[in-house]
């Protein structure tokens, strides 16, 4: 039968001594600016000369969209990608006027004034956006441009390569109001995949015909491909963030974001004790745990978790990869401290569930997914502390 730990060395800590995380806070989200700025510079300078762009939809994938532009800009960054119009609105807060500012998801009808408000420009994918857009332009004289998206293989937005060779008598009259032609890629990832050709090839059909307009169409895993994707700007989101873009070699990019969450208990388990929701664990000698105050809800998946027969993810404490035992649940998670020794892990102290060599691929493949998805889903409920970077801010 388990017992709680009770012994008094067990008092709270001073969050390892860190003193910009509240004594209430619960698990900590670290954000490193400096880090951000250096992949950027490392990615605009393997695109050179094509410009590099800045992608901070979701969020900036979950590591906040006003510190995050605010960085990429004072790193030299001059063009924003964002899914929707309140991320737009968001990013346009905390950019240089000058900076150009893209919304990929399209224009709606009746959105014409939100643009031109926050002076940002509409990815069109379709024929409809496309006259609604225009519509729009002829009614209040706006000149701010837009990207048309053209669909070389995703299947997903864009207008067709019949459609966008449609537009070349627009494109040669000269007042055509397009500043970017762009496409994406679907399987840039594999660096071998012969959909990377034919994409391709597609593509600079549209772009030829495209005369004096820019064109993009590689984001992170794509800029690695080579010059010949990169045409005149590139557009990377996942590879700003530390996400491995090349994930058939050794990752290029520093990791940015860091997260801890709190020892809320300690506990003593006799062999036989089983741990979690279902008793999925068993201990299988003496055994020690550490109960930590994050969960499935704070973007930890319950798919991390360790059975009898399965090993989970790992955490970090005291310097030593320590592993998760049984299911995840949604505030907590139990983790197997047996191995350490008894003065190296305290009640209030921090464990790292990303960083200190716990890469945010390596908690993906835990988690059954991909490095975006656990980015994009890091909970609300942690302290964020932002170090770095143009402008250090806290939330």
């Amino acid at each position: 039968m388990s017992v709680p730990e009770k012994k008094p060395a067990e008092q709270p800590a001073a969050a390892e001594n860190d003193s910009q995380v509240p004594a209430g806070a619960t698990g900590v989200l670290t954000i490193d600016l400096d880090a951000l700025a250096a992949n950027w510079r490392k990615l605009e300078k393997t695109a050179v000369p094509a410009e590099c762009a800045g992608v901070i939809k979701a969020d900036a994938y979950g590591c906040g969209i006003p510190p995050v532009a605010r960085t990429l800009a004072a790193a030299g960054c001059k063009t924003f990608f964002v899914a929707t119009l309140s991320e737009a609105k968001a990013a346009r807060a905390a950019l240089p006027d000058s900076a150009a500012l893209y919304v990929l998801d399209g224009f709606f009808q009746n959105t014409g004034d939100d643009y031109a408000a926050i002076n940002c420009r509409p990815v069109i994918g379709d024929l409809n956006e496309l006259a609604e857009w225009d519509m729009f332009c002829r009614r209040t004289g706006w000149k701010g441009g837009a990207a048309i998206h053209v669909d070389t293989g995703m299947n997903r937005l864009g207008l067709t390569a019949l459609d966008a060779q449609g537009m070349i008598p627009r494109i040669q009259s000269g007042d055509h109001g397009i500043t970017l032609v762009m496409s994406h890629l679907a399987s840039a990832e594999q660096v071998n995949s012969p959909a990377n050709a034919r994409q391709l090839g597609l593509f600079r059909e549209v772009a030829s015909a495209f005369t004096g307009v820019p064109a993009a169409l590689a984001a992170s895993s794509g800029i690695f491909l080579g010059a010949s994707f990169q045409f005149d700007l590139v557009r990377p989101g996942a590879a700003l963030y530390g996400i491995n873009p090349t994930p058939e070699a050794d990752n290029p990019m520093q990791p940015v974001a860091e997260i801890r969450a709190r020892i809320v208990q300690l506990r003593d388990l006799a062999r036989g004790d089983t741990v979690g929701y279902g008793g999925t664990w068993t201990a299988r000698r003496p055994t020690r745990i550490a109960i930590l105050s994050a969960g499935y809800a704070d973007g930890y998946f319950r798919a991390a978790s360790s059975n009898d027969g399965t090993r989970g993810a790992d955490v970090i404490i005291a310097g030593q990869r320590c592993p998760v035992a049984g299911r995840v649940s949604m505030d907590l998670i139990a983790i197997d401290v047996t191995d350490l020794p008894p003065k190296a892990v305290r009640r209030g102290h921090f464990a790292t569930l990303l960083g200190e060599g716990i890469t945010v691929d390596e908690l993906a493949h835990h988690f059954g997914t991909i490095g975006y998805e656990v980015l994009t889903n890091l909970g609300r409920r942690y302290h964020r502390i932002y170090k770095g970077g143009a402008a250090v801010a806290e939330s």
